[in-house]
């Protein structure tokens, strides 16, 4: 009951404020339209409208709304009522900055700081200073009295309280969607590889099985004195066999353990759920050697099995070194869609000499200035042959959840892509495709 108490005791002291405040039946008017329209659109930006639109139908004032922007960090004109002000998306002028008490401006208006929830600050999903989330600025023919100041500032504390809501409304949105996004990649490149330690101890218990066979064989010919030299140099022969097996079985097994503890360790990495979004660990890496053939050796066997070769000279330079700094985990990941799409979707082709050909292809290649002036990139290809993606697919491939229309009778889900641009941008690159002779490659490009 202690909790009522305080409430209790909160609502008596709202009594007495509510007093004191003495609002006119046209300001209580104003706060009631503002709290109840504030319910009904959810869209931010009408939300940012209806906050300037009320002082001017009630009041007959001119009013301009500066909002931190979550994305960009940065106060900036959201909303405005009729010509005033500067455009859209700008900063405050020089003299509307934030204070702890309403002021005026050399332009006659009146500036009020917007401040959040001070015990919920840090839940917002950026950065801000003093508790400041905007500015509210009334233009006015002449000041406003005492009153009047004091009922603006309420109803801008009003709106710092429902702003700071919203924000925190569509950080856990986000959170969510990632958290879901998360999942999907766990699915794919985790708990579905897994799958194959299924059939890697299967061939591991069956050569086990045969060593366990033929040491029973052998100890009854021993036994009965049957086993001569041709006897012994077969048993030896065969021995070396299985043994041979089963070290290429633990040479799979241990390979695959390696890349699935890489993937394990990147996605559920605890950042990544307390930020809800990837937080990349980087260090400097030989692409080639340490992202590019460990993703390849996984995909060797599927491709020999759809008939793809693997040329690696036609996209670019591969067994160039390339030491750059990255998320190896992320970006083994990137590789291992890409060459999980390639399995799925390359096809042959006939080649201007009348050769069909079904292959992919992989590398990099320098592109000089690509990040500004002396900023080089390097671009990373996974080619590989078959039909063009049709143009009015390409500009939605990277979409979370979209499907090219060409692809419907394959399995996926259309976020292996997304997957590879969120990965990519993260590293401050960008990821693409295009079309070239005899098919597509799909690209990514990192800063040198």
């Amino acid at each position: 009951m202690k909790n009522m108490e305080y409430i209790y005791n909160r609502i008596e002291g709202k009594k007495y404020d509510y007093q004191d405040y003495n609002f006119t039946q046209t300001e209580n008017s104003a706060l009631k339209s503002f709290f109840d329209l504030s319910q009904e659109f959810d869209k931010i930006e009408d939300f940012y409208y209806l906050c300037v639109a009320v002082p001017k139908s009630f009041f007959g004032v001119e009013t301009c709304l500066y909002i931190v922007d979550p994305k960009l960090n940065i106060m900036k004109l959201v909303a405005k009522t009729e010509d005033i002000g500067d455009e859209l998306c700008t900063p405050p002028p020089d003299d509307v900055k934030p204070n702890d008490w309403p002021y005026y401006t050399d332009r006659k208006s009146l500036v009020l700081t917007i401040r959040g929830k001070e015990p919920l600050i840090d839940q917002l999903p950026f950065e801000i200073k003093d508790d400041v989330l905007g500015l509210l600025e009334i233009y006015t023919a002449k000041s406003f009295n005492e009153h009047q100041e004091l009922f603006f500032q309420k109803y801008a504390n009003r709106i710092g309280f429902n702003i700071h809501n919203r924000f925190l409304i569509e950080k856990n949105i986000e959170h969510l969607r990632f958290i879901r996004s998360l999942v999907a990649d766990i699915e794919h490149n985790i708990i579905v590889p897994n799958m194959v330690y299924k059939l890697f101890l299967r061939g591991l218990k069956r050569k086990i099985m045969k060593n366990i066979e033929m040491e029973k064989v052998f100890t009854e010919k021993s036994s009965a004195g049957m086993c001569d030299e041709a006897c012994m140099r077969n048993f030896v022969k065969e021995l070396s066999d299985i043994n041979q097996g089963l070290t290429t079985e633990l040479e799979n097994i241990e390979k695959h353990y390696k890349n699935m503890s890489l993937f394990i360790e990147t996605l559920f990495r605890k950042s990544h759920f307390d930020q809800g979004r990837l937080t990349p660990r980087t260090k400097p890496c030989n692409m080639l050697i340490d992202v590019v053939q460990p993703q390849l050796e996984r995909y060797v066997e599927q491709f020999k099995k759809m008939g793809i070769s693997v040329n690696d000279r036609l996209s670019g330079i591969p067994e160039a070194e390339i030491i750059t700094v990255v998320d190896i985990g992320l970006i083994a990941q990137v590789y291992a869609n890409l060459f999980s799409n390639a399995v799925k979707y390359t096809q042959g082709v006939t080649t201007d000499t009348g050769e069909t050909v079904k292959y992919i292809t992989y590398g990099h290649e320098i592109i000089s200035d690509y990040f500004g002036k002396g900023k080089d990139g390097v671009k990373y290809n996974v080619f590989s042959t078959g039909p063009h993606v049709p143009p009015e697919d390409g500009d939605k491939l990277f979409d979370e959840g979209y499907r090219g229309g060409n692809v419907s009778s394959q399995p996926g889900t259309g976020h292996g892509l997304s997957f590879i641009k969120n990965a990519v941008e993260i590293h401050g690159g960008v990821a693409g495709y295009e079309p070239t002779q005899y098919g597509n490659n799909f690209y990514f490009i990192l800063p040198k």
